[in-house]
């Protein structure tokens, strides 16, 4: 029995740990118990099973660990992006957003969820935080929605699945938590994880334009009575082609001398300041000639959008690094709040102590990952893990499928931050036996995240949503009716057609690497045709001088003589000394040439002129195995 508990105490270590998760015990400290606990069964049990390698010495390794962590410049983003979507949630950049976009697509039908979905991915973009999306867009457009006749289960579903943009969406904190486990970078993770977030939010629209062609009634369009800013959406468009007018001017002009990077920042700054400037100078001038919805859409867009460059932007381009465009991401949403004049102490003091809590809780679990780890790998869980995953059917893709079932279900009950910290690690060394790009692996769990925020009845974006959804008939304000309550039911059965896109999604990023791994910068060099021409230290073969080296260019430097030795030895060299049998051809072929440190013959070699000079006679050594002789 107790052969056969040591044989698998990896399992049974795993299956308990996870278990105590699910029953609902703190997250950090149950790692940590079970790593405390199980070494002291591991350590009793190694004289038993040779598969375990725990001794109490061991222990002593867990101050550098967890010490290291401290070290992770990575981790620094978290709460550089965490307090930057506070400060924007709490400046009310949210409200400004959706009230401007619905007036946009006011006249369009289901205009309200088109600006649901998109000032959720505006949002993601800047935030980074599902509960933060998902409860300010709740709070501002849900009313409205209801006010204005959406179907109630429609509504739910379009805010939640647009609040978990924020897992997918850079600068997603699952992404910067995924890179940081999986060995990445930070960087490429963003690249890869665009495309994919993009084609979400366009499946998002196309459900929007589906739902308004079969059922319209579900998504009406707002009465002209509601449509306070009116019309104009023809300057607005002459406008954005003016701004882009701009912008290829200065790229091509002004900014012609910089490079291809700096060039691109800097006109796209200037054409943004040109669209702010005469939106600005028609509001305070009074010069009429933009429409007030044109106006107020570039005045209330461009400074997140702004944000956003500053922040991907940078990244992308390979300006600054994710922790560094976190830190300008925080600073512009503190310039942002105050220049709106909505930073005040009150709103500071709630930021900071929303993200101390969230570092903390990141920092608490990564160390109980730490002390889970250490005895989880000694007792040979991770060769158990992936023996398993390695053992399933279908390769590559069997082992994505199967992964992704995992992952979803236990998305059902955890955070992602578990999930990263536990799992993951887990299931690296499989990947990369099986040869899987593991940021294509990291996008692919990433999405697999979001669809398991939504999926009743443990989606935490639910949860959200549940919690500011009114419970009871309310009085609307505006329009002074009785609106009845969300129910439960609607915001499950509203979410289903998202996590239907959402598995759509996985299917189609497995199918399709190539919307992930494009971050692979191709080389345009062919490595067949590269030369390498490394100068002589020495003799160049020709007379040239030496250092005094053995060797010469073309020649080995391991004892055969230089490619310039004429092909008859002299009669002094000895028999058991290799002759050359290079004829200057295999110089040629070969991609690398040593360098020569010629001027004297190889090693073991004697000089070409041995037969008109006699080098001289070496001393014999003493035979040191004899006393000394004192004659």
């Amino acid at each position: 029995m107790i052969d056969l508990i040591a044989h698998n105490l990896a399992p049974i270590m795993f299956v308990t740990v996870m278990a105590m998760l699910l029953i609902g015990y703190p997250v950090a400290f149950t790692l940590a118990a079970g790593g405390l606990l199980f070494f002291v069964f591991g350590v009793e049990l190694s004289h038993i099973s040779s598969e375990i390698r725990l001794f109490w010495p061991l222990l002593q390794s867990h101050p550098e660990r967890i010490y290291g962590i401290m070290y992770n410049d990575t981790l620094l983003a978290i709460p550089f992006f965490t307090f930057m979507g506070l400060i924007l949630e709490r400046s009310r950049m949210a409200e400004d957003l959706l009230d401007t976009i619905g007036q946009l697509f006011g006249p369009v039908r289901g205009g309200l969820a088109y600006a649901a979905v998109l000032v959720g991915a505006l949002l993601a973009a800047t935030t980074g935080v599902v509960a933060a999306s998902v409860i300010a867009m709740g709070l501002i457009s849900l009313p409205i929605m209801m006010r204005y006749n959406y179907n109630r289960g429609f509504a739910t579903g379009t805010i939640a699945a647009s609040g978990t943009l924020a897992q997918i969406v850079p600068p997603s904190l699952v992404l910067i938590v995924m890179a940081d486990q999986l060995g990445r970078s930070v960087g490429d993770m963003y690249v890869g994880a665009l495309l994919p977030a993009l084609a979400i939010i366009g499946a998002y629209c196309l459900l929007v334009f589906a739902v308004t062609i079969v059922k319209p009634h579900w998504a009406p369009a707002l009465p002209p009575e509601t449509r306070t800013l009116g019309g104009g959406v023809t300057s607005l468009i002459l406008l954005l082609a003016a701004s882009v007018a701009v912008y290829f001017a200065t790229y091509h002009t002004l900014f012609a001398d910089m490079r291809s990077e700096v060039r691109l920042v800097w006109a796209a700054t200037a054409a943004t300041m040109f669209a702010l400037t005469i939106s600005l100078a028609n509001r305070h001038l009074k010069l009429n000639i933009l429409s007030r919805l044109a106006e107020q859409v570039v005045i209330v867009l461009i400074p997140p959008l702004a944000l956003i460059f500053l922040v991907l932007g940078t990244i992308f381009l390979g300006i600054a690094t994710p922790t560094e465009g976190g830190a300008m991401g925080a600073t512009g949403a503190l310039v942002l709040a105050l220049v709106k004049r909505r930073l005040s102490f009150s709103v500071l003091k709630q930021a900071l102590d929303a993200t101390t809590k969230l570092a903390a809780f990141v920092m608490f679990i990564l160390i109980g990952a730490r002390v889970f780890g250490l005895t989880f790998y000694g007792i040979n869980g991770n060769v158990w893990i992936e023996e398993l995953l390695l053992a399933l059917p279908g390769g590559e893709i069997g082992f994505l499928l199967t992964v992704t079932v995992i992952v979803f279900i236990l998305g059902c009950f955890l955070d992602f931050f578990e999930i990263a910290f536990i799992m993951v690690p887990l299931l690296v060394p499989a990947a990369e036996t099986l040869g899987i790009d593991l940021i294509w692996f990291g996008v692919i769990l990433g999405i697999n995240l979001q669809t398991s925020f939504l999926t009743p009845p443990f989606g935490f974006s639910l949860f959200y949503l549940r919690s500011i959804a009114p419970t009871k008939e309310w009085k609307d304000e505006v329009s002074g009716r009785i609106l009845p309550a969300v129910k439960t039911t609607e915001i499950y059965k509203g979410a289903i057609p998202f996590i239907i896109i959402q598995f759509l999604m996985i299917i189609l990023v497995i199918s399709f690497p190539g919307l992930v791994t494009h971050y692979k910068q191709e080389s345009t060099v062919n490595p067949d045709e590269v030369e390498i021409n490394i100068p002589s230290f020495g003799g160049d073969g020709a007379g040239g001088p030496g250092f005094g080296l053995p060797g010469a260019l073309g020649g080995s430097p391991f004892g055969s003589p230089p490619a310039t030795q004429p092909a008859t030895q002299p009669a002094t060299q000895p028999a058991t000394q290799p002759t050359n049998q290079n004829d200057g051809s295999e110089q040629e072929n070969n991609g690398l040439q040593l360098p020569g440190l010629g001027g004297l013959p190889p090693l073991g070699t004697p000089p070409n002129d041995a037969s008109e000079e006699t080098p001289p006679a070496q001393p014999s050594l003493p035979d040191l195995s004899q006393p000394p002789s004192f004659d």
